[in-house]
């Protein structure tokens, strides 16, 4: 299975008394996300699950794949690494999942699947992280590692 980790891209902070969901892309943000988005495209299987956060910084920045994608609460920016890892099917998905969401619930999860506990590792806002799980054989096994981490500042 491979598990996509997309953190949305920079956005708006949050002013005394708004509400944190409504918090939307910077331009800067905006440009983050296409540049992600175009890589992705190139990358990614067709038949990939998307899940996104419900999270309008999130939303808007899966929208730039111009792919059908689910909205679900358990990536919203309370989230935590379990939730995400129920909703991702991890490991046993039949396809890819690319999961958008937040920090610091993405960073947890990586740092779980790719060490076997959680830790507080930063995701930069647009990155992306790609992880990919080997199922156990006779010879091996399970591994998980990771393929690749793709920043929107470098692309």
């Amino acid at each position: 299975m491979d598990l996509i980790l997309w953190r949305h891209a920079d956005a708006e902070e949050a002013g005394p008394g708004d509400d944190d969901l409504t918090r939307r892309l910077t331009s800067r943000g905006e440009r983050q996300a296409t540049r992600v988005a175009l890589w992705l495209h190139r990358q990614m299987p067709d038949a990939v699950r998307i899940f996104v956060s419900p999270a309008e910084r999130a939303q808007r920045t899966a929208a730039k794949l111009e792919r059908k994608f689910s909205t679900e609460p358990a990536l919203g920016p309370d989230g935590d690494a379990a939730a995400l890892l129920d909703v991702s099917g991890w490991p046993n998905a039949r396809r890819t999942v690319l999961l958008v969401g937040h920090q610091p619930a993405l960073g947890r999860l990586a740092a779980l699947l790719l060490t076997g506990s959680e830790a507080p590792w930063t995701f930069r806002k647009g990155a992306v992280w790609w992880l990919r799980n080997r199922p156990a054989d006779a010879e091996s096994r399970a591994e998980t590692f990771l393929l690749c981490v793709q920043s929107p500042d470098t692309m």
